[in-house]
């Protein structure tokens, strides 16, 4: 399905606003397990994409974090996913990734934006150090706050205009991904970017699952909400958060209260928790 060159050449961005080595999908001959091809397939549809793929890619590929984020030809957020190894930081990380709309600076989705549409699907492997980012709020977000290093990513890009990015984090203390990481990646780089496009049509998707996320319900919030919620996730007071944004106290708690209703939760503490109540 997918036509991509076979040799790997290491490019830069010609933006030097989205500074981050890519290449063309090969193709590896390397096979894939059973095991790990029904651990994909086992998000499919369901609201816990990010941690099947983690749980299938821990066992060959060692790492911290998954995040799966896909929108469409507009740039409509239509698929949040995020899981890590230990605890909900990565859920947490994904809310704030979509309250602040770190998608418009997320180099792998601007540099998708940004590439003419193909014929047929493209795919592309990506690696970004955290010293690469060059937004410091988003960096901190999404790599200094939660201890991540680096990230090597899956990037696929429809005909449709739809794009979408799976990528696997290492922490501090895990060693850098080297050549034989990117083999592995791109051995199962068709089988990651195939279960992501199959979510996004999944009839489950669009009925939204009985329990959706915080990350996902944060998409149903206007643009002035979010940015409310985004500073409040990042642990500023509304008065802050104001004063950021450039509006009147009183207007910031109307948006965070209205918010908050349609999140369907009662405080902040609910919201800092990500529990629906």
């Amino acid at each position: 399905m997918h036509g991509n060159s076979r040799c790997r050449n290491f490019v830069r961005s010609a933006n030097p606003q989205y500074p981050m080595k890519r290449w063309p999908v090969r193709g590896g001959d390397q096979p894939i397990a059973a095991s790990v091809v029904s651990n994909v397939l086992a998000g499919v549809g369901t609201s816990h994409l990010a941690a099947s793929y983690l749980a299938a890619m821990h066992a060959v590929l060692p790492v911290t974090f998954c995040t799966v984020f896909a929108v469409d030809s507009s740039g409509r957020i239509e698929t949040v996913s995020a899981a890590s190894t230990y605890g909900s930081t990565a859920e947490r990380t994904a809310e704030r990734y979509v309250a602040q709309r770190f998608d418009l600076l997320d180099p792998n989705m601007a540099w998708l934006a940004a590439r003419k549409l193909p014929k047929r699907a493209q795919l592309w492997l990506g690696h970004q150090h955290a010293d690469e980012v060059a937004d410091p709020a988003y960096r901190a977000a999404c790599y200094g706050d939660v201890g991540i290093r680096e990230r090597a990513s899956v990037l696929l890009l429809l005909p449709s205009g739809q794009r979408a990015a799976v990528s696997f984090y290492r922490s501090l203390a895990q060693p850098d991904f080297g050549p034989a990481d990117f083999d592995l990646l791109d051995a199962h780089a068709v089988l990651l970017a195939d279960a992501t496009a199959a979510h996004g049509r999944s009839a489950v998707v669009a009925r939204d699952t009985a329990e959706p996320t915080l990350a996902t319900r944060l998409l149903g919030l206007s643009l002035r909400e979010r940015e409310v919620i985004g500073h409040l996730l990042a642990g500023k007071t509304a008065k802050e958060a104001a004063r950021e944004i450039g509006i009147e106290l009183t207007t910031a708690r109307t948006h965070q209260y209205r918010a908050f209703r349609r999140l369907g939760i009662a405080s902040l503490k609910d919201l800092l928790r990500g529990v629906r109540v």
